[in-house]
């Protein structure tokens, strides 16, 4: 079991923020988790990292449960990309520098570069597409760039669990759609980590997303296998609103009902 979580709950300051949550995820399974602003996506994000401990139930991550595991060492093992995350990394630094930062999580660089670092960063920025941007400046880069670097650096530390959390905020249709190539051959490389994809938008979720997490004011609303949850009746449930469906592709598309 990649992540056991049972019957959760998360106070606050008075509020709940996570009821009776209840979520598993299997080896081999990469999961799309989809939710409206503060439906609670990054808490229950948190609670997978050991950040946040639960007011009640119980967590384990890689079969070590919370309590009885060193989180910090827990935390080496799952790697999350989000957009917060560039507004924090040296925009002058070399795009390489960048990606190799990841294998000691740390904000720049600042141990000795090896020869196999070197070629560590290159496969996966060849893998990811962005091998051309090798020795640029971090912030000669696009936002779309940018993002496939953070994941090139998440990747440096071999995470057993990779959480991309709305990767494609703020991205044009066409670096959207880039980024999206490069998440799906990720899933499909071998030994790939387990993906939990993270978006309020169901047309970002690929067939690689073989299962789908609908969370809503804390709570989980329906989850399951991708094609039986992203249904016009399940996501009409889940947006309190009549939506329709549509299947352009292998894409899911959902507009509001007439």
């Amino acid at each position: 079991m990649i992540i056991d979580i049972e019957h959760v709950t998360w106070r606050r300051e008075g509020l709940t923020l996570l009821n009776d949550v209840s979520w598993q995820v299997s080896s081999g399974e990469h999961w799309a988790l989809l939710g409206l602003n503060g439906s609670g996506k990054t808490t229950l994000l948190n609670m997978v990292n050991g950040y946040f401990w639960p007011s009640e139930g119980s967590v384990s991550v890689l079969d070590h449960r919370f309590g009885e595991v060193d989180l910090r060492e827990l935390r080496k093992t799952i790697g999350w990309v989000s957009t917060s995350l560039q507004e924090k990394l040296y925009a002058s630094d070399r795009t390489q520098n960048i990606v190799i930062s990841g294998k000691h999580a740390t904000i720049g660089l600042y141990d000795l570069i090896l020869d196999e670092d070197l070629d560590a960063a290159r496969s996966l920025m060849e893998m990811l597409g962005c091998a051309h941007l090798w020795d640029r400046e971090f912030r000669t880069c696009s936002q779309g760039e940018k993002q496939k670097l953070l994941i090139a650096r998440a990747l440096m530390a071999k995470p057993r669990i990779l959480i991309l959390d709305e990767p494609c905020n703020g991205l044009d249709l066409f670096s959207r759609e880039r980024l999206l190539a490069s998440i799906k051959d990720l899933a499909e490389s071998k030994d790939a980590p387990t993906l939990i994809y993270v978006t309020h938008h169901t047309e970002e979720i690929l067939p690689v997303f073989t299962h789908a997490l609908l969370i809503r004011g804390g709570e989980v609303v329906r989850r399951g296998r991708t094609e039986d949850v992203l249904t016009t009746d399940g996501l009409s449930d889940f947006f309190e609103a009549p939506v329709a469906v549509e299947k352009h592709g292998d894409r899911i598309y959902v507009r509001v009902a007439e």
